[in-house]
């Protein structure tokens, strides 16, 4: 049952208010930098972890947060070691036995106390919904209202109704400078331009997270303009991005344009002040089969118990796939790169590229989603398992989706018993999954931070924070395959990680902490004049590279470490700008915890 829109409406702008009245007053905070933990709070019957650094301490407390006199659990700290990523010192504070609700905080001598969090059922929901409600402040082609948006109401920008086609994307039919209607969608990152390549893999994550998770997904509530409708808010939300998607395919012949944008970033102005024409930028390989990627799957999830909601989109999803696919057969080398954007004139294009040169990966994502949703065999064959399997068996990006597909195959596989040959080889596939979610669970537990974040030393680069949420969501579908509770626990520790378990002791989620993202490299935060961020974004996180020190006006890295080269500054789009497929994967992965936990 859906709870009236007032109610919904009350609820979540009270939480929102709570929220971000903590961030405001996260500088005046005296929880120790020593000390990292998650902020936001963990669930009376799961693992319960701080990392405490550089001490000699050898014990700890857990107090009330109101009442320090009242101890509520004591324990010894675990020496770990150091921590290569940081040169900490670490030792863990485990206090898992405890389970009684409250708010409390760890206390250590000579460190003092932690920032507050509490133990409670549901701990990570507000966090959860928070991220998913981040995207309904991202939608491009509307004004987000207060009923809605609280105090981050603005009005209305890119409608996109006239944006012309550019040269790079013309043809016979649609000629240069036809205007098209591309509306709606999610502004990308921290600017304002709508990419194909990286709203592929979101949507991915979306519909995984209401596939896996459907009866949780069916009672969430967002407060957003459709939150009164019979729909789950977290398809209403996806949808808008759909719409979006679909607007650019070319209907002539299927292919899909790279990204719809100014030929220059936008300033740092609002929404309704950037006025500067846009343009459809050319048919890319990687851009249509990343778009019959998410088509395919779209079309599973709007044939069930959805198709009464939208009646025909399942049909016209698959159809825009099958086109788009055949689409990237004939066109297998129209490649987006760097040196093609910088061939680009009549007008220069100098936005993101997203350029991707090896598309192997987005066929094996499209050839085994329409499979899955068709059960053709011939998209079976193209997928080639044989091969392409092994190199793909790792966590997903935006440039590399090949796992994608292999998560859904994994998920259906049993819609293929009957044929021996698909299940000798998804039955390899399950278990060469399986094995490498059980390195990555056993590498987490013998870090000194008790993380999976730093698995690998290629763990810290642009975006590091979704790897880490990736290889959360990675853990998750090992345990929904497995039933095994470790690989939850494991994908609980990169959580812990996000909301505050990490070298600069940050809750990435803005609004979400004591200590949380405050400056976010993302325009409307930038000039919307109110001090805290647009709430429920996942900073980029650490990056060793610091591609934008030049850019920052003076403003320096704290430390050249990879885990502590962070700068939470609007100027660091390399550490600190939000982007749609970082979110993604953290509501897969905060909300899938939270369903879990549930059970």
């Amino acid at each position: 049952m859906r709870k009236s829109l007032l109610v919904a409406s009350s609820l979540l702008i009270s939480a929102a208010t709570i929220v971000n009245s903590n961030v405001a007053s996260a500088q005046k905070s005296l929880g120790s930098e020593t000390i990292k933990l998650n902020q936001i709070g963990f669930y009376p019957n799961g693992p319960k972890v701080a990392i405490v650094v550089n001490t000699k301490a050898t014990k700890f407390s857990v107090i009330s947060a109101t009442n320090k006199k009242d101890t509520a659990f004591s324990g010894n700290l675990k020496k770990t070691g150091v921590w290569v990523y940081s040169n900490e010192d670490c030792a863990q504070a485990d206090f898992t036995a405890l389970t009684k609700p409250g708010s409390y905080v760890v206390y250590v001598k000579g460190a003092g106390n932690s920032y507050p969090f509490e133990i409670k059922d549901n701990a990570n929901e507000e966090a959860a919904k928070g991220s998913l409600k981040g995207y309904y402040f991202q939608r491009a082609s509307t004004n987000l209202p207060t009923e809605f948006a609280g105090k981050f109401a603005r009005a209305a920008g890119h409608y996109d109704d006239d944006v012309l086609v550019h040269n790079s994307a013309a043809n016979a039919t649609r000629t240069k400078k036809t205007k098209i209607n591309v509306s709606k969608g999610w502004y990308d990152a921290g600017d304002y331009n709508k990419y194909i390549v990286n709203s592929g893999i979101t949507m991915a994550s979306f519909f995984s997270l209401y596939e896996d998770f459907t009866q949780y997904n069916n009672t969430l509530l967002l407060n957003i303009p459709e939150s009164s409708n019979q729909t789950p808010d977290v398809i209403d939300e996806a949808n808008w991005n759909l719409r979006w998607m679909l607007t650019m395919q070319d209907p002539t012949d299927g292919g899909v344009y790279h990204k719809v944008t100014n030929p220059n970033f936008d300033p740092e102005v609002m929404p309704k002040d950037a006025l500067e024409q846009r343009y459809v930028i050319m048919k890319s390989t990687a851009a249509t089969l990343d778009f019959a990627g998410a088509m395919a799957h779209a079309s599973r999830v709007y044939r069930g118990s959805l198709e009464k909601q939208f009646p025909g989109l399942a049909d016209s999803c698959l159809t825009a796939s099958k086109k788009a696919y055949e689409w990237a057969k004939k066109n297998p080398k129209a490649l987006y790169t760097m040196e093609v954007q910088e061939s680009l004139s009549n007008p220069e294009i100098k936005t993101g590229a997203y350029d991707d040169k090896f598309v192997d990966d987005e066929f094996l994502w499209a050839s085994s989603e329409l499979f899955v949703t068709t059960g053709d065999i011939n998209y079976f064959k193209d997928a080639r398992l044989d091969t392409s399997m092994n190199k793909n068996l790792k966590v997903p990006n935006w440039q590399s989706v090949g796992m994608l597909g292999l998560y859904s195959l994994i998920k259906h596989a049993n819609k293929f018993k009957d044929n021996k040959e698909v299940t000798f080889v998804l039955d390899s596939l399950k278990y060469k999954f399986t094995k490498a979610a059980t390195d990555f669970r056993d590498k987490g537990l013998a870090s000194p931070y008790g993380v999976v974040m730093g698995a690998d030393t290629g763990d810290f680069v642009w975006g590091s924070n979704a790897i880490a949420a990736n290889q959360g969501m990675f853990l998750i579908k090992a345990y929904l395959l497995t039933n095994d509770k470790s690989f939850v626990d494991a994908a609980h520790s990169n959580l812990d990680y996000l909301l505050g378990r990490n070298g600069v002791g940050y809750s990435f989620l803005t609004g979400f902490g004591e200590k949380s993202t405050m400056n976010p490299h993302h325009r409307p935060s930038t000039a919307d004049g109110i001090d805290e961020p647009v709430p429920g974004l996942l900073a980029g996180g650490p990056n060793p590279g610091q591609q934008d020190v030049s850019s920052c006006n003076g403003s320096s890295y704290p430390s050249n470490l990879p885990a502590l080269s962070y700068m939470d500054d609007h100027c660091s789009y390399a550490s600190n700008e939000i982007a749609i497929n970082w979110n993604a994967p953290f509501i897969y992965l905060s909300n899938a915890i939270e369903a879990i936990r549930r059970k």
